[in-house]
């Protein structure tokens, strides 16, 4: 079995292009998972940004996994403008084409007040109609069971991909996020067995929760998310995909917390990196 792909969501690193590529480079890592760059998404920045962003990418060799995008994220419930996310959509899909990369992550538009069924009914008609534009574009949706209709339960995540049952909507499976979200490690595993037949790509994540019921994020294997029987599992049924760290032990750009010090980011994200490594290498080594 051919070892997988490890790499990270780059901005935990930094919020400037230039250094996170110089931290993947010191980890070894030939490959990048773009989300923000100066504290913009990759989708939205203006297309002069773009450009510089493509020549230095390409200048140094990289290769991009994946968008992580803001659309039906948790800063866009499901009563936002949805204009907004066909825009970012439409807009990325070129980039993506012109960076080499299929893979653009999604979320499922958390609640804003609406009873049950207009929201599930309203995420399922943004969704399929994003699915039939990645489908037209030759991209694909991955839906992140984070926040969002879908990331409510397992039942809703398997109804959500079963129910618009296109191949431009897969999974990228965040083991971190059910714990965090308030989850136990024994339904983070039945979040995994739902999303399992449609996972493309994983995000390396883990976290325990304090007296208090707060999300604490650990480094991969000291939490309560099942990181390591997750990814055996996954890699023993043949999966082939790459993983990215998300470390979110500094940076939680949901929670809008301050900027941490570029020193301590960078250092905790090569720990992070590191540690991650060495949990991949062990299902080779033994």
């Amino acid at each position: 079995m051919e070892k997988p792909v490890l790499s990270g969501i780059a901005d935990e690193a930094s919020e400037d292009l230039r250094d996170q590529i110089e931290v993947h480079r010191e980890l070894g890592w030939k490959t990048i998972e773009l989300r923000n760059i100066d504290g913009q998404n990759i989708t939205q920045i203006d297309e002069d940004g773009f450009n510089r962003t493509c020549e230095l990418i390409e200048g140094e060799g990289m290769r991009v996994l994946s968008f992580a995008s803001a659309i039906a994220n948790w800063a866009r419930p499901i009563t936002s403008d949805f204009s907004r996310d066909l825009e970012d959509l439409r807009r990325a899909a070129p980039r993506m084409r012109r960076l080499g990369t299929e893979f653009i992550r999604v979320m499922s538009y958390p609640n804003d007040g609406l009873k049950e069924e207009v929201w599930q009914a309203e995420v399922l008609r943004r969704l399929g109609e994003l699915a039939r534009i990645a489908e037209g574009e030759g991209v694909i949706l991955l839906h992140e069971n984070c926040d969002g209709w879908a990331s409510e339960s397992p039942a809703n995540l398997k109804y959500l991909i079963e129910r618009i049952d296109s191949p431009a909507l897969q999974i990228v499976f965040d083991s971190g996020n059910p714990v965090a979200h308030g989850s136990s490690g024994e339904e983070t595993w039945e979040f995994y067995l739902a999303a399992k037949p449609y996972i493309r790509h994983f995000h390396i994540k883990d976290c325990r929760r304090d007296q208090q019921g707060n999300a604490v994020h650990t480094f991969p294997g000291e939490g309560w998310c099942r990181v390591q029987e997750i990814i055996r599992d996954l890699l023993k049924n043949g999966y082939d995909g790459a993983f990215s760290i998300e470390p979110h032990m500094v940076v939680q750009i949901h929670m809008q917390d301050g900027a941490p010090a570029q020193d301590e980011a960078r250092t905790l994200y090569l720990e992070y990196g590191r540690r991650a490594g060495i949990l991949l290498q062990n299902f080779f080594d033994g």
